[in-house]
């Protein structure tokens, strides 16, 4: 069974958004279904999508873990997007919180450091 994921962030201005998640995904969506919404595949059949709903936005809270953190987050303050928390938990794994500007909360979490 495929299971395809879309999960969506709710966003006042989809111009300035899209822009900023150009910057803090690495790159242009992967497709632009309309004109209120921008497409990003972060994994094969796993998808991350920005719609411009002014009246819904600032609410998102979403989470991916990964396999290898530390290249991400590097990536991420190398296009100049510092996250607004790191966590370590008593087990070692970690998780770097980030805001787009609308507020949303995006975060990626790893395992223990090597």
């Amino acid at each position: 069974m495929t299971i395809d994921l879309f999960a969506g962030i709710a966003v006042r201005e989809i111009g300035a958004a899209k822009a900023w998640y150009e910057r803090f995904l690495g790159g242009p969506p992967a497709f632009l279904p309309n004109d209120e919404e921008a497409v990003w595949e972060i994994a094969e059949h796993r998808y991350v999508y920005i719609i411009e709903a002014p009246e819904r936005a600032g609410h998102a809270v979403n989470t991916v873990f990964l396999e290898d953190l530390d290249p991400v987050i590097d990536g991420i303050s190398a296009r100049g997007i510092e996250p607004v928390e790191r966590e370590t938990y008593d087990n070692g794994v970690r998780k770097v919180t980030y805001n787009d500007p609308d507020g949303n909360e995006f975060g990626y979490g790893g395992g223990p450091a090597t």
